[in-house]
């Protein structure tokens, strides 16, 4: 019988897929924006104005002419803001005009997501042998159910994080992340109660997939966010190495010694359970399977565990960080790496606990941190845990050989640690270290000058005032030639920086629009857990044993001393405020 071809890992996929995502986003630095039109949705409380493209140059404008400066006009928008605009002809223009640019409607922007992510993913289930009319079937409901989780999400009434800013009498502060919680709820009710509906789904609901792909783009966006605070970024991967290290051999030789000591389980059960409950849930419990040999019941029980208890810990904890570590949002963002299992739940929990604790900090304190460094601290502990696993892999692997089978002859290879290393992370690591050190160079720099220019400009507006107060000719020359010399200090100050802004802003339009296309798949990743997690029938399996081990290790010990290890590397760390 000839044997079936095997597809593609899911690992291996969501690695190149992110690679030649990120590779198309590079466009950007010859003055092209390739991923701008992906949707982008802001809280809203008209529907009509929730979605847009995420690149400007996408995007409809209109707007009263307040400014002409060579050509660039700057434009006072129907909400207040202003935006400066480049335009090929300033001479068409005055101030006082209107001026209107036709753009992608958010509607459109949506479909053409929608459109290209069912490219995109079909082509990915050919590689994976998976059936593809049935994957695109159960794929449409994936992404237009968690979207409108999504949309719904961001409804002010559950987002807004000031609700006068919306003329609300009231807000939920959820901020639009909300959409996370509401697409990973709308899961559980399908796999729950709509059984039928979920199996059509099945062949859809890769949950791996996704938040694999979505980590390896994230490394883009917290490049450049490393580049603009490195000193910041460097004591963050420092201490999330430190945290994960302490954590990893505390866990693991705890649940173990629970698992054979108080609950009998044999070393078969005991070694994917302690890895599964203690490190990284699915991969770790699956990794630690092969390595020992154990039955594929064995990791595949424990890894339906970690998916469940993923789910409470989602719900839970970020609410739980939001509640009681506002005033120390690193600590918070470590915890949810060192805490929550697998993967998918780790980086989400992060995503929201970011929006969470930022919300409140500003709510409760007025302080308006840099959105993204919590889930950076997050993913960090928890990308170190992964690549983590397969060094612990190949040590198990060596013990169980070497000392427990003690199989005559057998030995492990080096090979074992690459079967085990989780492909995904060099993805997430190519992204970062590109980013990284096309940033360093430039977004540094900015920062200091800009504050120097804005400096210079509230002393010219001081001179201005006074030159208006002399009457003196003598004086007034004086004085005018003291506003030209502070105009000319910030003209060469703004030169100084003109390239490194350019490179920061061709970045940014990268990173935008892969981080567009992480956050989509962060939320298939909620709504796909919210659907495999079927309880009945993981009851039906006999986890009820496995379950009480996972509870009473998991809230006994390791959520407490994953907070305490947390609270040692990162109390006092703060992400970068945001001023002016």
């Amino acid at each position: 019988m000839e044997e079936v071809k095997k597809g593609i890992s899911e690992d291996w996929l969501s690695f190149w897929l992110a690679i030649i995502i990120f590779l198309i986003s590079l466009l950007s630095y010859a003055g092209i924006d390739p991923l701008g039109w992906v949707v982008s949705t802001k809280v809203w409380t008209d529907p009509s104005k929730a979605m847009a493209p995420t690149g400007k140059v996408y995007q409809s404008v209109k707007g009263e002419i307040t400014k002409i400066d060579g050509n660039k006009i700057t434009i006072k928008k129907p909400d207040g803001k202003e935006e400066a605009i480049t335009v090929a002809d300033p001479t068409k223009y005055k101030v006082g005009d209107t001026y209107e640019k036709k753009g992608l409607s958010g509607f459109a922007s949506l479909v053409l997501t929608y459109i290209a992510l069912a490219i995109i993913f079909s082509i990915a289930a050919v590689f994976m042998r998976a059936n593809i009319v049935k994957f695109n079937l159960g794929f449409f409901f994936i992404f237009w159910l968690s979207y409108l989780c999504w949309f719904i999400g961001h409804y002010a009434y559950f987002a807004a994080t000031d609700a006068k800013k919306f003329n609300i009498p009231w807000s939920l502060k959820l901020t639009g992340e909300g959409g996370f919680i509401f697409a990973l709820l709308l899961g559980l009710i399908v796999g729950n109660f709509f059984r039928g509906f979920a199996k059509f789904m099945g062949e859809a609901l890769k949950p791996e997939f996704y938040i694999k792909t979505a980590i390896g783009l994230m490394g883009a966006l917290l490049g450049l966010k490393s580049a603009q605070a490195f000193g910041l970024a460097s004591a963050v991967l420092f201490r999330g190495l430190c945290a994960i290290i302490e954590a990893y051999l505390i866990y693991w030789a705890l649940v173990y010694w629970i698992a054979r000591k108080w609950f009998k389980f044999s070393k078969e059960w005991a070694a994917p359970l302690a890895s599964g409950i203690s490190i990284c849930g699915v991969s770790a419990a699956i990794a630690t399977g092969g390595a020992i040999k154990a039955r594929p019941v064995v990791p595949i029980m424990v890894s339906s565990l970690v998916v469940i208890f993923a789910v409470v810990e989602l719900i839970l904890l970020p609410f739980f960080a939001q509640a009681f570590l506002w005033k120390e949002p690193m600590v918070a963002g470590a915890w949810m790496g060192l805490a929550v299992k697998t993967d998918g739940a780790a980086f989400a929990s992060g995503a929201v606990v970011d929006a969470l604790v930022i919300a409140k900090a500003e709510t409760a304190a007025g302080i308006k941190y840099e959105p993204g460094w919590l889930l950076m601290a997050a993913s960090t502990t928890k990308l170190f845990i992964d690549i983590f696993i397969s060094i612990w892999a190949f040590i198990l692997a060596y013990i169980w050989c070497a000392k427990i089978e003690c199989k005559p002859g057998e030995k492990v290879s080096g090979g074992e640690i690459w079967r085990r290393f989780p492909k995904f992370v060099i993805a997430y690591a190519v992204t970062f270290i590109v980013i990284l050190l096309i940033s360093m160079q430039h977004a540094p720099k900015i920062a200091p000058v800009e504050a120097n220019i804005k400096k210079i400009d509230k002393e010219i507006v001081s001179i201005e005032k006074q030159l208006a107060t002399v009457t003196d000719p003598a004086q007034q020359a004086a004085i005018a030639a003291k506003i030209e010399e502070k105009k000319t200090q910030k003209k060469d100050l703004e030169a100084s920086i003109k390239d490194s802004k350019k490179i920061v802003a061709q970045t940014s339009t990268a990173t935008s629009g892969t981080n567009a296309l992480r956050v989509l798949f962060f939320l298939m990743t909620f709504f796909t857990i919210g659907v495999i997690s079927d309880f009945r029938k993981l009851w039906e399996e006999g986890i009820g044993k496995l379950a009480l081990v996972y509870l009473i290790c998991l809230f006994g010990f390791i959520l407490w001393i994953g907070l305490l290890i947390s609270y040692i590397f990162f109390h006092g760390v703060k992400p970068p405020v945001i001023t002016g």
